[in-house]
């Protein structure tokens, strides 16, 4: 049992030293999700996508009742 509470106190202290993410990882991560919605962007607006949502679109609005 002392083994497993001094590894318990150990990685709590830890934690507490490692706050949070510096500047460089934020920086990184904000990149990061850039390049991803850039990517989604094109992609979305690509010309094969935009055909395939307007199918589907016009396809619920032209449905009988």
């Amino acid at each position: 049992m002392r083994g497993t509470r001094a590894w318990w106190t150990a990685r709590k202290a830890a934690a507490r030293r490692d706050a949070g993410m510096s500047t460089t990882e934020y920086a990184m991560g904000t990149i990061a999700a850039a390049a991803f919605a850039a990517v989604l962007y094109k992609v979305l607006t690509s010309g094969t996508v935009t055909k395939a949502l307007e199918s589907v679109i016009g396809k619920a609005l032209d449905a009988p009742f």
